[in-house]
């Protein structure tokens, strides 16, 4: 019983409607949503819901909100670093980010052909756009990961192995 994609990710928006209008800045189009007791949007591409908006700070919101307890930051390991979508056409893309004022953050990788802008929604959600099969990034600007130096993984202890065994 494998897991086969990605449904949704729900963001508490602190401006709910500000957090919607730049969605619709990468193309996502708002979708109907049941009524809930709260209020939110649910937003797609091509028919396909990806992203689900909620009010943050609302009363009750214990009720409704299950994923994050308070200090998620701090006391889990809940926290999401980014979230990434494939896409189309980098050149308009770049342009479209660039005539509306959305700061982006180019990199590419030549060797695998992949191509990314990334960008931070209202509340500082980093969202990754991946366009594939770009060999060659026209003057976008932007890091090149073949260039950069290289991590290398840090030595498990035998206490930190025995941790991660679940």
């Amino acid at each position: 019983m494998p897991v086969t994609e990605l449904n949704h990710y729900l963001i508490r928006a602190n401006d709910l409607e500000r957090t919607r209008d730049f969605f619709r800045v990468l193309g996502f189009e708002v979708m109907p949503r049941p009524d809930f007791p709260f209020p939110g949007y649910w937003l797609g591409v091509n028919g396909k819901i990806q992203v689900h908006m909620a009010q943050a700070g609302v009363p009750n919101s214990k009720l409704y909100y299950l994923g994050s307890p308070r200090n998620a930051a701090t006391n889990n390991s809940g926290v999401i670093d980014h979230v990434a979508f494939l896409a189309t056409d980098p050149d308009g893309f770049v342009a479209r980010l660039k005539s509306l004022g959305v700061p982006c953050r180019p990199r590419n990788f030549p060797e695998s052909g992949l191509y990314q802008l990334f960008v931070k929604d209202p509340d500082g959600l980093t969202v990754e756009l991946n366009f594939f099969g770009v060999t060659q990034a026209p003057d976008w600007g932007g890091e090149d990961y073949s260039r950069m130096p290289r991590a290398s993984a840090k030595k498990k202890t035998k206490a930190r192995a025995k941790a991660l065994v679940v």
